[in-house]
């Protein structure tokens, strides 16, 4: 007999030799016809395994991460597939399910063209028609290398030679194709229902700008085509909202061919962004956090002290001042311990919270440059806190409350994730176990879900990410609070305790933002451009009508001025139609129409960009309507009162 324990703690017993797609089938059958895969003690297995002894099991579904990347992998070998049927000659590289899709790489004869995509993604549609089932079988190492030899596949071979010698050589077929894979898959290519290759791309053979150039076809698949087109119109939302675009008609900041990597901010983009950091500070004063500043460019000693140099050194620049080694900062929190240890601190004095909007520099590979969300100098809005050991709790759901506050600002729903000890750390297993348990009670005291990812943690700690979500549904990493015990230790930090004897603090590293130019980038796609008030860097265009009207319209903008609107007086010679157009296209938030009878009444005459004509106002009662909007950093305009 078989003994299974499910995820709720079900236990269930069944005859050897049962699939796990009929154990599925027979605890719920909606579950038996959408499960995808199955686990057991955590590994996947494809639904036709048959387990043994007493194991515990769990089924996925397209719901669930797990079963999204077996949809997804097994739509890659259709692909595949679809692709040596209409190319024979094309060598197979690799074809992993991806955030939202999948890819193959593919060597062929000649570069695939969109009109190859359109026959391909033909191929496949006719392959899933065909049902065909995923089949798995294990190969001794020498039947593998003869099999993709004699396939003429030298990709595979490559990988099968890479492979450790006691690695288990498993491989799929479907009908005629077969593939290298370690699995699982789907139960046969009739399970996918809505696919659609996207772009085809250039791709390194192994990331190795070495090594040949392959094709790289992307696509993505769902089980429903009303799934489909839904993804299909948020790509094209997102086109519409890209920041890279939006940056430039709006003249918001830019990236020059003398600078890849690093933003050039215009004067626009630095309303917004100075509007943030005022933002940011205000918030951070009312908690008790004092501002610093710290130098971008520090000794090689500093790196190589905090372990930096070590476990981070290909991430830095470097450069050589009076013959000595010194690196550009990666990361502020050296800088921060600098300042703490520059005096001598009573334990009456912690927690101390130093904040700093400090400018680091990381070299990242030009290839994953993307406008402001991957950049190679910018600004982190961090802190650090020195604490009492008794303090560690109450400063992390302090710093927990502020990030919700924060996000609560622009609306933006989050998720948090817990990542534990990597590979590659520093520090002892209990300080970090103690340190994972800290953060855990922390979320648990606030009832907050959370998602673990093991091995993920920072190398000198573990660490609490918040994911933001946007008005796409996309996802974005952005706080984190990461509990450090071992800089304290390394730098010798101590304060004078109760009892006159020196001891060793507890530190906190944290952002909110993440990075000022990140967070930018992300409002500027989930806003479209069309920045609330309080953010808008020009939040009111006076358009006078005729020439007539201009003085009228300058006096306007001027009492706007003193009350500390940024207006800008549109008076060129245009019709107001072509001015009210071109405010829009700037997403100008008001505007403000000057003709005779407004000039005549004292009065404005008010537009505004998402409700389009709000009627007369008198301006003091406009003044009071935008002062209300903007101290409440109100996302939508306020109604009139």
């Amino acid at each position: 007999m078989l003994k299974i324990t499910l995820k709720d703690g079900q236990v269930h017993e069944y005859n050897a030799g049962i699939k796990l797609r009929e154990i599925a089938a027979d605890i719920n059958p909606r579950l038996g016809k959408e499960v995808l895969v199955g686990a057991i003690d955590k590994e996947l297995h494809d639904l036709d395994y048959q387990p043994d002894g007493e194991k515990n099991i769990n089924f996925f579904t397209f719901e669930d991460d797990e079963g999204k990347r077996v949809f997804r992998h097994s739509s890659a070998h259709v692909m595949a597939q679809a692709v040596k049927r209409l190319f024979p000659d094309t060598k197979l590289a690799i074809g992993p399910a991806i955030e939202e899709g999948y890819y193959y790489d593919f060597d062929p004869q000649r570069p695939f063209t969109a009109e190859d995509l359109e026959k391909i993604q033909e191929e496949m549609e006719t392959i899933i028609k065909e049902d065909l089932p995923f089949k798995r079988f294990e190969l001794s190492r020498e039947e593998a290398l003869k099999l993709f030899s004699d396939l003429k596949e030298p990709y595979k071979v490559e990988l099968i030679n890479d492979l450790p010698l006691d690695a288990v050589i498993s491989c799929y077929s479907q009908g005629e194709f077969t593939d290298l894979c370690v699995g699982p898959h789907l139960p046969s290519t009739g399970r996918l229902k809505a696919i659609k290759l996207l772009s085809v791309a250039g791709a390194y053979w192994r990331g190795d700008e070495r090594n040949k150039m392959l094709q790289r076809i992307y696509g993505t698949s769902f089980p429903k085509k009303s799934e489909l087109d839904e993804y299909l119109f948020r790509i094209e939302e997102a086109k519409r909202r890209d920041h890279r675009r939006l940056g430039i008609d709006l003249d918001l900041f830019s990236i020059q061919e003398e600078g890849p990597g690093f933003p050039f901010f215009h004067p626009k983009g630095m309303v917004l962004r100075n509007e943030l950091e005022k933002f940011w500070r205000e918030e951070h004063k009312k908690r008790g956090y004092q501002e610093i500043r710290t130098p971008v460019i520090l000794n090689r000693s500093l790196w190589e002290q905090s372990g930096h140099w070590e476990h981070y050194r290909e991430n830095m620049y470097f450069t050589k001042i009076d013959q000595a080694d010194y690196a550009v900062k990666p990361m502020n929190c050296p800088g921060g311990i600098l300042v703490y240890r520059s005096r001598l601190h009573s334990y009456r004095d912690l927690p101390i919270r130093l904040a700093e909007l400090g400018l680091v520099h990381r070299h990242e590979l030009s290839g994953v440059l993307h406008g402001l969300m991957r950049v190679r100098c910018f600004t982190q809005d961090d802190a650090h806190i020195f604490m009492l050991p008794g303090q560690v709790k109450n400063e992390i759901i302090g710093v927990i409350d502020l990030v919700d506050d924060v996000y609560k600002i622009f609306n933006f729903p989050y998720h948090v994730e817990l990542s534990t000890k990597p590979e590659n750390s520093i520090g002892s297993d209990e300080i970090w176990d103690l340190a994972t348990t800290a953060l855990r009670e922390a979320l648990e005291e606030k009832g907050i879900g959370y998602k673990v990812n093991e091995g993920d943690g920072a190398f000198y700690g573990p660490k609490i990410d918040f994911h933001l979500q946007d008005c796409l549904g996309r996802t974005w990493q952005c706080g984190t609070i990461q509990l450090d015990f071992i800089m304290p230790e390394m730098f010798n930090l101590a304060y004078i305790g109760e009892d006159g004897v020196k001891h060793q603090p507890v530190m906190l590293h944290r952002v909110v933002f993440g990075s000022i130019e990140r967070f930018i980038g992300i409002l500027t796609e989930h806003f479209a451009g069309a920045f609330p008030l309080w953010l808008a860097p020009v939040q009111v265009r006076v358009l006078p009508i005729a020439q007539r009207h201009f003085t009228h319209a300058g006096q306007v903008k001027d009492i706007l001025d003193e009350k500390g609107f940024r207006t800008e007086l549109d008076d060129r010679n245009e019709k107001v139609n072509y001015k009210i157009r071109e405010a829009q296209l700037q997403k100008v938030p008001y505007m403000l129409v000057i003709g005779d009878r407004e000039a005549n009444r004292e009065q404005v005459s008010v537009r505004n960009r998402q409700f389009g004509d709000l009627g007369g106002m008198a301006l003091d009662e406009f003044v009071l309507k935008l002062e209300e909007e903007v101290n409440s950093k109100a996302l939508t305009p306020l109604p009139n009162s």
